[in-house]
Order: structure tokens, then C-alpha cells, then sequence
């Protein structure tokens, strides 16, 4: 390839990466015109994928698009220790079932992004279910305790006398060797990841690799709440399983100093563009962009037109689900829980004292005796709505 072009690809890879270490030979793998192997695993820890893990998978789409081959990793086996990347005390075990779930989940998602027919999904239980204790020594011996350490979530739990479980010892070195397995060119993943993927590089060499794996990392995505990065234990993500009106909605509740990071990192508009266009413009641009590459521009129109219409005209959504109440008599704490809107009834309470609850699109602020007379709309938040109905006995 002639140097402008290299000069080309180089600028659509590096948008919105945190890191390419080491970029020179990032270079080198992409001036040899051989089909690299493009390395990104996620462990199914949760039963669905979120826009911050798609920062990363748009990536891997940029690769396959130049043509190169994309290898989606999913670690069914390392799930069971569990990342302990930016972790303040050991995660729990998870169980066969959980896994199984997760991991169907994921392989319909990634294809939202992904070309299915150019994508080899692999899991890591294929090697390491048939790890003998004579691989599992061999490995091991290629780091030290001291090498550990010097990772800050270690670090910083050691130092306060927080427990490190052995196993999570094994789990960067776990990561490792599967870059050693797949023979990966490069490997993606989140900057908290960067002590494993230099492991990576590490392991590859030790195992007598000439050309090692070019790693590269991508920033974090904060949530919807704007400070924490997106996950479903901060109850800030937007899923890939989210309804087109939930994206929407969601999208629109950001500030507008993430809306810009937003567009940055899971997006390939000209950031120049979007500066030049009003805050709120723009953010209903970046939700109709994300609903339509997740859905249809048809359903992200209506996802639009319903958002506009539910909150700049305070109405109620034409559809909206309905739930058939038994006991005429009863207490609206007791009502939210038994319609499934809330988890528990002191979520509910909880809600009710801080006007999160609203009757009829009428804020209610103290938990009552609902007498059931005709039917309502109750309403959690801006984006929650059923319709109360009596069951005829």
C-alpha cells in the first residue's frame, strides 16, 4: 500500500483509541498487507452487552471492514474468576447456567455490528477445560507475585489489607494465553485492561513468538448518570436489548458534555459538524443515529416522534402496557410492586416521597389507599407507564 493510504487507515483506526502500543509496529503489520488477526474477549458476565462495550466491537468492525479477520472471544471458562480489573475485593463464582444464558445473549448481539459470516466466535473453555496441571505450572512460572503487584487494583487492595484471591492471579494470565492460542495480531480492549493485554505481549514472547500482538485500548464510556463508566451494577447503561423508545429516551437524558463523548466514541459524524449545531439538536441526533444502527431508520423515526410527543406535549405514549388490578382497595406502594414497575416495596416508598410517581401525568408525593374506581395511567420516572385497569370477577 502506498503511504497516503497506510497514513488513511492509521487515522480510522486510531479515532477515538486511548492507547496503540506499539503504534510502529502497528505500522509494520499494516504496511506487510498480511491479514492480521484481530483479538477482542469479553466475559458473559451480565446477560447483555451495552453501548460501552460496542465502543470496542465497532472497532473490530473497522478491522473487518479493511479486510482483516475478527476473532470474538468469549470467556465462558475465565467468567467463572471473574476480571479483577478495576475491582476493590474478589467477585463471585458464577454458575454454569448463568454462563450459558449470557453467552446466547451475547452471540445474537454482537451481530447488530458485527458481519456474521466474516466473525469467528470462540470461547476460551475450548482450551482450558482440557488444561492439564503441567500446562497450568508452565504458565504460571512466566510471572511473579511482584509483577502482580504492581498493578493499582492490587496494589491499592494490598496496601489496605483487602483480600487477593490466587485465582485472580491466574486470570490476567488466563487472558494471556489466550492471545498465545489464537495467535492474535492485535487485541483490543478498555484502558482497564492494559495490564492484561501487555501481559499478552509478555506470554507470547515467552511461548517463542517473533512478531507479538500490538495492543490497543479504548477509553471507558460513563453512563447516563455522567461519572461512573457504564455498567449494569451502577444501573447507568443503555443495552443493545433496550426498547428503541428506552435508547431514545435514555440518549436524551445525558448531559450534554457526554453527549459530545458519546458521538466521539460510538460514532464516525465529523465532531465539527456537531459543535456547530444546538445542544439539544444534536443529542436528538445522536439517539435517531444509535436507534437506527441498532434497529431501522423507520423505528428510530417513531421512537423520535413518540419522545416528542410524550415530553414536549406531556403526554402519555399511545401504547402503553396494561395491568388488571384485583383488589379495588389497595395501597399505591403495594400497586407498583404487584404490577412489577418497581423490584420491592421499599423502592416504591422510596419513589412515592420523592415524586418519582405520577398519577394521570399528576405527581404524587404520599403513599395512599387507592379506591379503584375507573381506570388510570401510573407512570415511574419519564419513561415507565402502565395502565391500571379492575379485573372484571
Amino acid at each position: 500500500m502506498k503511504k497516503n493510504e497506510i497514513d488513511d487507515i492509521l487515522k480510522k483506526i486510531k479515532r477515538g483509541t486511548d492507547e496503540i502500543i506499539p503504534i510502529e509496529e502497528l505500522k509494520k503489520k499494516l504496511e506487510s498487507g498480511k491479514k492480521l488477526k484481530i483479538k477482542m474477549g469479553i466475559d458473559p458476565t451480565m446477560p447483555n452487552l451495552h453501548l460501552g462495550h460496542t465502543i470496542l466491537i465497532n472497532k473490530l468492525k473497522v478491522f473487518q471492514d479493511l479486510g482483516h479477520h475478527v476473532i470474538f472471544l468469549i470467556g465462558d471458562f475465565t467468567a467463572k474468576i471473574g476480571d479483577p480489573s478495576g475491582r476493590s475485593e474478589t467477585r463471585k463464582f458464577m454458575s454454569d447456567e448463568q454462563i450459558k444464558l449470557n453467552v446466547e445473549n451475547f452471540a445474537n448481539q454482537i451481530f447488530k455490528i458485527l458481519d456474521h459470516n466474516k466473525t469467528e466466535i470462540t470461547y476460551n473453555s475450548k482450551w482450558f477445560k482440557k488444561f492439564k496441571i503441567d500446562k497450568l505450572l508452565n504458565l504460571v512460572t512466566k510471572s511473579t507475585v511482584a509483577q502482580m503487584l504492581v498493578r493499582d487494583d492490587f496494589k491499592i487492595r494490598y496496601k489496605n489489607n483487602r483480600s487477593i484471591s490466587i485465582v485472580e492471579f491466574l486470570y490476567p494470565l488466563f487472558q494471556a494465553y489466550d492471545s498465545v492460542v489464537l495467535k492474535a495480531d492485535i487485541e483490543l480492549g478498555g484502558s482497564d485492561q492494559k495490564f492484561n493485554l501487555l501481559l499478552g505481549r509478555k506470554i507470547q514472547k515467552d511461548y517463542g513468538f517473533n512478531d507479538l500482538q500490538v495492543i490497543i485500548t479504548m477509553p471507558l464510556l460513563e453512563g447516563t448518570d455522567g461519572v461512573k463508566k457504564m455498567s449494569k451494577s451502577y444501573n447507568n447503561y443503555i443495552s443493545l436489548s433496550d426498547s428503541p423508545k428506552n435508547i431514545f429516551g435514555k440518549i436524551m437524558s445525558i448531559k450534554d458534555e457526554l453527549m459530545y463523548r458519546y458521538y466521539d466514541f460510538l460514532t464516525q459524524i465529523d465532531l465539527n459538524i456537531i459543535r456547530n449545531m444546538h445542544p439539544k439538536e444534536a443529542k436528538s441526533a445522536l439517539a435517531l443515529e444509535i436507534v437506527e444502527k441498532y434497529y431501522t431508520k423507520e423505528i428510530a423515526l417513531k421512537a423520535k416522534e413518540e419522545f416528542n410527543r410524550i415530553f414536549a406535549s406531556k403526554n402519555a405514549p399511545n401504547k402503553i402496557e396494561k395491568y388488571y388490578v384485583v383488589d379495588v382497595n389497595i395501597k399505591l406502594s403495594d400497586l407498583l410492586f404487584q404490577s412489577g414497575m418497581v423490584f420491592s416495596k421499599s423502592e416504591a416508598k422510596r419513589l412515592i416521597i420523592q415524586g418519582g410517581v405520577k398519577i394521570n401525568l399528576k405527581k404524587i408525593k404520599k403513599d395512599f389507599i387507592v379506591r379503584f374506581k375507573n381506570s388510570f395511567i401510573l407512570q415511574i420516572g419519564k419513561r415507565k407507564f402502565i395502565k391500571m385497569l379492575k379485573k372484571e370477577v
